[in-house]
C-alpha cells in the first residue's frame, strides 16, 4: 500500500530557509502577461524549483494582489521579485551580467527543448511573453537563442504557466544530472 505523505512529512524549507538557500541559475522573465492567475502559478513553480528571480515587466501585475495569491500561495514572499516598465532594458541588464538570455517562442531556427543544453556554469533568463501575442519581436531579436517547445496536437501554444513549467522543469533537471 502506497500512503500519501502529510505535508508535514514532505521536508520543506521554512521560508526563512528558502530565502538563504542556493538558488537555481534560472531567472524567469515575465513580458507583458495578462493573466493574474498565470503570473501566480509562475510564482508557485518558481519556488519549487529555487529560481533565483522573476521579472515582472510591462502590464505584468506584480504582488500584492488576491487572483495572484490565489495560485501563488504564498511563493510571493519567498521567491524574489522585480518590476520593470519595459522588458528590453531588463534583457539588456541581464546581458551586461552575463546571463544567457533565452525567448520561449515559436520562431525561425528555434532551437527545440529537447535538444537545449544548458551549461552548469552558466545563468540563464528565460522570457515568457504575453498570451496572445507571445515574446514581443525585440525581445526575440536580443535573445542569445529562441528555444521552442515541441508540440504535437492541433493547437499551437501551450498556456504560459504551462510553458513555464514544463521549461523550468526540463532546464532544472538537466542541471541537476550534469552537476
Amino acid at each position: 500500500m502506497k500512503r500519501k505523505l502529510k505535508n508535514e512529512e514532505l521536508d520543506r524549507l521554512e521560508v526563512s530557509e528558502f530565502k538563504v538557500a542556493k538558488k537555481s541559475p534560472i531567472i524567469i522573465v515575465l513580458d507583458n502577461i495578462r493573466s493574474l492567475n498565470n503570473i501566480g502559478s509562475v510564482f508557485r513553480t518558481s519556488d519549487a524549483f529555487l529560481i533565483e528571480k522573476i521579472y515582472l515587466c510591462g502590464i505584468t501585475a506584480q504582488p500584492p494582489h488576491n487572483d495572484i495569491r490565489k495560485t501563488a500561495l504564498g511563493s510571493t514572499e519567498t521567491v524574489a521579485w522585480e518590476y520593470a516598465e519595459h522588458t528590453l532594458e531588463v534583457i539588456e541588464k541581464l546581458k551586461q551580467d552575463g546571463v544567457q538570455i533565452c525567448a520561449i517562442e515559436q520562431a525561425e531556427n528555434a532551437t527545440m527543448l529537447d535538444q537545449f543544453k544548458p551549461q552548469a556554469q552558466n545563468k540563464y533568463a528565460f522570457v515568457f511573453g504575453n498570451e496572445v501575442k507571445g515574446v514581443a519581436q525585440d525581445v526575440v531579436d536580443a535573445s542569445d537563442v529562441v528555444i521552442e517547445i515541441p508540440q504535437y496536437g492541433t493547437k499551437h501554444s501551450l498556456n504560459i504557466s504551462v510553458s513555464c513549467g514544463v521549461v523550468i522543469w526540463d532546464v532544472f533537471s538537466k542541471l541537476k544530472v550534469s552537476s
